[in-house]
């Protein structure tokens, strides 16, 4: 017999949940690293005709941080609708 613990479903949505709120924290903070770096270097970069480079992926980083929070949001209700009703 084996002491390890069967995840459930709600235990992999919750890992899931765990995993994507980390990687919200780290995207945040690649956006605000890129972002401070652009206002650092915008003149230079625009002269070398090289700042349309930086602000794509600066959207695109965007589009991610955004689209792990719409994740995140929806897992956190499928979590809440997959938790066991209170005993009476």
């Amino acid at each position: 017999m084996s002491d390890e613990h069967v995840k459930t479903p709600i235990d992999h949505i919750g890992d899931t949940l765990a995993q994507l709120k980390e990687m919200r924290h780290y995207s945040k903070n690649n956006v605000e690293a890129l972002t401070a770096a652009w206002l650092l270097y915008d003149g230079e970069l625009s002269k070398l005709k090289q700042a349309d480079r930086i602000a794509n992926l600066m959207d695109q980083q965007s589009k991610l941080h955004d689209a792990l929070e719409t994740t995140i949001a929806e897992f956190e209700d499928v979590l809440v609708k997959m938790q066991p009703p209170p005993e009476a």
